[in-house]
């Protein structure tokens, strides 16, 4: 008993799939669709060409799609800059006294850190808000800002 054409493309979307779990590109889960395509043209009776040409078709238009869509969104924050990685980002502290680098140290969880401030103008001492961690510095911009 051989094996249908619509179960070869049901095959190449799952070990796609499969693929795609194993490696998060997220880019073989498009090319899955476009394997779909093609099963659904092998049950809808098309012959193998318009199946090979229904599942490039779709593939190519979901990878092409999906890397638009990535190309127009916002690029995510570094690790330094994202909250998500680090819980002191957003944080506020006070600082009591800056040199003239825009440099400063404050007592933070704990422990003392030297502070640069990266906001606009010239600091003047209190609150500030905490927006990179780099190392054991923090850069801060004005609170009321």
């Amino acid at each position: 008993m051989g094996w249908s054409l619509a179960t070869v493309w049901w095959i190449v979307a799952a070990v796609l799939v499969a693929v795609e779990l194993a490696t998060g590109s997220f880019y073989l889960l498009m090319l899955a669709l476009g394997a779909a395509a093609g099963a659904l043209a092998a049950h809808l009776g098309l012959g193998l060409n318009a199946q090979l040409a229904m599942g490039a078709i779709v593939g190519a238009g979901a990878v092409v799609a999906w890397h638009l869509k990535r190309q127009r969104a916002p690029a995510a924050p570094s690790a330094a800059e994202s909250r998500d990685v680090n819980l002191d980002i957003g944080e506020t502290i006070i600082v009591d006294d800056w040199d003239a680098q825009n440099a400063g140290h404050t007592q933070y969880r704990g422990a003392r850190w030297s502070v640069r401030y990266i906001g606009a103008g010239l600091p003047r001492p209190g609150a500030f808000i905490i927006r990179r961690v780099e190392a054991n510095r923090l850069l801060v911009v004005s609170k009321d800002r």
